[in-house]
């Protein structure tokens, strides 16, 4: 349909059609960048710091929030120095109007909508971060003790559930979201970039290094896998659509493999 041109690493998105803007987190030149949803023209330029990654909605203020800055970890090593991360939150116009500090750089994060507590993995401090979007502070910091590496996340708010994805070695970490405990933390498939909860049916999907795990939940405590589908080599992120019941994976170029969008039914 579309292509909008000269975004410097585009990372995170999103689409808000109440205004009809999109939002767009550029990880290259520290910018978000929203558009007008139907001429795609850009409306406002917002420059936060390095690395403007993932985007995310805060139903209750209404609010845009994205995760940037911050020293980076990946493969066990810093590749990027520079001391504390943050979350920056922007109106639907496109201004920032607040800013919550992390101790480094923030990966994927998780938004209560009943609440108003944001859960943010922060994988250099090996932790999950909680912080309150209404006060602007960190309430608590939550050690990943079973593993490394965690970057993904997704949230299971009635059993009062946060899973979260280690790298390093590759496990699905749950914490209860009341207590800040882990109580469970099982083997998974390797190098995860993405996982989505799957409320109606009770379910986590993990995109990771060459598969989909499928795990279900026994009890909010225990969780069974119950199936692996082959994906493309590098296939390790995408997006979970509920009302469609669809599971997207992208694959990047890779040799002579061409970049694609895997569309995968949930039965």
């Amino acid at each position: 349909m579309h292509t909008i041109p000269g975004l410097n690493k585009p990372q995170g998105a999103y689409y808000d059609p109440a205004t009809n803007r999109l939002f767009v987190a550029c990880g290259g030149d520290g910018t978000v960048k929203s558009f007008d949803g139907t001429t795609y023209r850009l409306l406002q330029t917002v420059t936060l710091d390095l690395d403007a990654d993932n985007v995310r909605y805060d139903n209750r203020s209404q609010h845009i929030v994205v995760g940037y800055g911050g020293e980076k970890f990946l493969a066990g090593k810093v590749t990027r120095p520079g001391g504390g991360g943050a979350l920056a939150i922007l109106d639907t116009n496109g201004k920032q109007v607040g800013n919550i500090d992390m101790d480094a750089h923030p990966e994927s994060f998780q938004i209560e909508k009943v609440g108003t507590r944001v859960f943010v993995n922060v994988p250099d401090r090996q932790e999950v971060e909680v912080a309150d979007l209404a006060k602007g502070t960190v309430l608590a910091r939550w050690p990943v003790a079973a593993c490394t590496t965690n970057f993904p996340m997704s949230l299971d708010e009635t059993h009062h559930r946060l899973f979260v994805g280690c790298r390093m070695p590759a496990r699905l970490v749950v914490f209860d979201t009341e207590s800040g405990k882990i109580v469970a933390s099982p083997a998974m498939v390797e190098h995860t970039d993405d996982l989505f909860y799957d409320a109606g049916k009770g379910r986590i999907y993990v995109l990771g290094e060459g598969f989909i795990d499928v795990w279900r939940q026994m009890d909010p405590d225990h969780y069974d896998r119950i199936g692996r589908v082959a994906t493309p080599a590098d296939s390790r992120t995408g997006l979970f659509v509920t009302d469609l019941g669809e599971l997207f994976e992208t694959t990047p170029h890779h040799g002579a493999q061409g970049a694609q969008i895997g569309v995968y039914s949930i039965q």
